[in-house]
């Protein structure tokens, strides 16, 4: 999946992001368009998974 598809269901991987990592606040979460990268490298600081687990992660969601 790429960032487009995430874009469509963003509210719904939001919400379940949330619910796993109760760390992660609504401002990593925030998408921009063209800013992906950044909310990835915020989300792998307060998960601890790699880009490329985090990417398959958000994926498998």
């Amino acid at each position: 999946m790429d960032s487009m598809e995430w874009k469509g269901r963003w509210s719904e991987i939001k919400g379940r992001i949330k619910q796993a990592y109760a760390n992660v606040t609504d401002d990593d979460l925030r998408y921009q368009e063209g800013k992906e990268e950044e909310m990835l490298g915020r989300l792998e600081k307060r998960t601890g998974k790699t880009r490329g687990a985090l990417t398959q992660w958000l994926n498998a969601l």
